[in-house]
């Protein structure tokens, strides 16, 4: 099921080569093969595999840099990786937004993220984004970055729904290749491998994920091993806590209550970034849930646009301890939450019979921190930290529930009505679909009225509407244009740049051009003009084309040979056709030398006969004096 994307760096520093002998994008290209390996064997047993895809993005330009994706099997991607090549920019920032971009193709089409109706854990696309890059300076056209940045402008219709352009189902890790081009004579130090210093470390983070600092071959097999692990059906959710600190209930008694707690110092459980794991059915190996975790507003049925937002859902802990509460065939959602300084302190106080309260904020319409939806509880076992997810504001529903169904036997009494129409006053309108599902379960299906609302206005539903039109025709573009190359480029583009002074209105330009030619043309000099998208032409195609804008950058080897085609081109001494030179004389291809009628084409026009009145002669091959016997008659 899940989908993981490599993301292979393809500038020119990847052609370094290690101690090892082999150049980085190599070492890139065979770790790809050895995870995939790994990845198969040990995910072969389980049924949720089958799904498993595959996509491959460089650092080319959109959309030639997507090399595999939706469509694309096992053998393409394999084909692809193989015939990967170092040449270009370490464009990281474009190259990160176009593999979002291809990741989030489908999501508005196939309605998975759910805008406006609360977020659903069980509708996930599970991606796990892992790019290879030597970790050297980003580079664009226009110069160097210090910092990385991914392009605000997407191509990708509603991108403006969420604040970042991934998602909380994936999450970006990164190999950074620190191999050294010279073995090292000092031992290897053995454990754990440390993250590395570059700019896309940050970027890791920020998704749910990390980097590694790899400088030797056994570290990289190690950190396969660890990303393996990482292959995980999950989403990413921000755990903040609200109010004070607990007291603290340890095994001593009263001592512990007496110790000082300073409620406002920073510790590391009080904010946690972590992956709550979402289990598929083993039978059908799709996740099943219930019920969604809350938007943080209200839904506003006058109000024409969705707020946008974030990726991650900030999810705040009150840490009152409070009986967990559960009703015969209610349903709910159970997540096990990803090991975190936050599970630590939970499971190290050892009551597994007590839980803490979750609320997401400004998701109720009279409260801002809202109603509960859940709560966070150690297993029984004390070996991990379970959210449980409710139906909203559970602490007043549940009771109701259970006098409906034990005290009142389904039959509803209008003390009890009013307080049920009450309490769906203060549920988002989005929890009525789920809640009606699960009473029908119950036996009581005609609590709620069929006439349901979802909350939002016919604006919004008309405009996710198109966009899901809109991103559909989008999806298909894209995927077709997957697979085909970049157009060869013809010649040498020549950049005007209106800021600086041209060369040809500096003053000494006279003196320069007379030194080179021997006599000052002024005619040139008053006729020359400024050429946008001019081009100098190549000879060999197979070489891509080098716009030299410093004379230092031309190789030693080659600055007669550059020099002789810069005087040409400025000022046009050769005496030849047209279109040709000294190099294209013995250039031209065998099926072009016996094309003689475009050579007298090229032939400047010969002058008049001096006498008129003689017959012309036609120019016959094989006998050029041979003259037409009809014109002498």
């Amino acid at each position: 099921m899940p989908i993981l994307l490599f993301l292979i760096d393809t500038s020119a520093s990847m052609n370094q080569r290690t101690y090892l002998g082999t150049t980085y994008l190599d070492i890139a290209k065979g770790a790809v093969e050895i995870f995939m390996k790994v990845t198969g064997l040990l995910r072969a047993r389980d049924p949720a595999s089958r799904g498993d895809r595959y996509m491959l993005v460089t650092y080319d330009e959109p959309p030639y840099c997507i090399k595999a994706g939706w469509k694309e099997n096992h053998a393409t991607f394999m084909n692809e990786l193989k015939n990967l090549q170092a040449a270009g920019l370490t464009t990281l920032g474009q190259a990160l937004k176009s593999s979002f971009d291809l990741l989030n193709l489908n999501r508005l089409v196939s309605g998975i993220d759910n805008y406006g109706q609360g977020r659903n854990p069980f509708f996930l696309e599970p991606s796990i984004l892992i790019t290879i890059t030597d970790g050297s300076k980003l580079t664009i056209p226009s110069g160097v970055q210090e910092e990385l940045h991914l392009p605000l402008n997407s191509p990708l219709p509603g991108s403006e729904l969420t604040k970042e352009p991934f998602r909380w189902d994936q999450r970006l890790f990164a190999l950074v290749l620190r191999l050294p081009g010279a073995s090292s004579v000092e031992p290897e130090q053995l454990g754990s491998v440390p993250s590395d210093e570059s700019a896309i470390t940050q970027m890791c983070e920020v998704t749910g994920g990390r980097s590694y600092c790899v400088r030797t071959q056994r570290m990289l097999n190690q950190c396969l091993e660890s990303l393996v692990q990482k292959v995980q059906s999950g989403v990413v959710i921000n755990f903040e806590k609200t109010g004070p600190d607990p007291v603290p209930n340890g095994e001593d008694g009263p001592t512990d209550s007496l110790r000082p707690t300073n409620s406002f110092a920073p510790q590391a459980w009080h904010t946690c970034h972590k992956l709550i794991y979402v289990r598929p059915n083993p039978k059908t190996g799709v996740p099943v849930g219930h019920w969604p975790i809350p938007e943080s507003f209200w839904p506003d049925q006058n109000s024409p646009t969705l707020p946008p937002r974030t990726a991650h859902p900030v999810v705040r802990f009150s840490c009152v301890d409070c009986e967990p509460m559960v009703i015969d065939k209610l349903p709910f959602d159970k997540y096990e939450l990803e090991p975190s300084p936050l599970t630590q302190y939970i499971l190290e106080r050892k009551s597994p019979h007590t839980c803490w309260q979750v609320f997401v904020s400004s998701s109720g319409k009279y409260s801002e921190i809202g109603h509960p939806f859940g709560y966070l509880k150690a297993s029984t076992t004390l070996t991990c930290v379970n959210l449980f997810v409710m139906p909203y504001n559970y602490p007043v529903l549940l009771p109701l529930l259970d006098d409906l169904f034990k005290l009142h036997k389904l039959k509803p009494t209008l003390k009890w009505r009013q307080a049920f129409d009450n309490y769906l006053k203060t549920m988002p309108p989005y929890f009525l679909l789920p809640l009606k599902k699960a009473l029908r379960m119950m036996g009581a299906p005609n609590l709620i009225s069929d006439n349901l609302d979802c909350g939002l206005s016919y604006s919004v539903i008309s405009y996710l509407k198109k966009l899901s039109q809109q991103t559909k025709m989008e999806s298909e573009r894209i995927i077709a244009s997957v697979g085909k190359k970049a157009p060869q480029e013809t010649g040498i583009k020549v950049k005007s740049n209106p800021a600086k002074t041209s060369l040809v209105h500096s003053k000494d330009f006279k003196q320069l051009l007379q030194g080179i030619s021997g006599e000052a043309s002024i005619r040139l000099t008053e006729n020359l003009k400024e050429f946008p998208g001019f081009q100098i032409g190549l000879l060999n195609k197979d070489l891509k084309p080098q716009t030299y804008r410093n004379a230092y950058d031309i190789p030693r080897t080659n600055l007669l040979d550059q020099l002789t085609r810069m005087r040409t081109n400025l000022l046009k001494t050769h005496r030849l056709i047209v279109g040709q030179d000294e190099d294209c004389l013995h250039s031209v291809p065998v099926a072009q030398m016996g094309n003689y009628q475009e050579y007298l084409k090229l032939m400047p026009s010969p002058l008049r006969e001096i006498d008129p009145d003689q017959p012309k002669r036609l120019h016959t091959f094989g006998n050029p004096f041979k003259q037409d016997k009809k014109v002498c008659i």
